[in-house]
């Protein structure tokens, strides 16, 4: 093999745990964002319903 890829390969293998651990914990993160951002949307959508609804009642009874 030639000695630089040698080198190379020597620097990059040993710290290939902490580099997959990395991309897993940026993944879980992210997935955990998503996952609160679409919970608060669907919160924010049933409120809107809501107030909707009022709405429209309200105005039902002014007419």
């Amino acid at each position: 093999m030639n000695p630089i890829l040698e080198e190379i390969y020597s620097t990059i293998i040993p710290s290939a745990p902490y580099i997959i651990a990395a991309y897993a914990l940026m993944w879980l993160a992210i997935l955990v964002y998503v996952f609160v951002v679409v919970r608060g949307l669907k919160k924010t959508e049933a409120q809107m319903a809501v107030l909707e609804e009022a709405l429209a009642e309200r105005s039902a009874r002014a007419e």
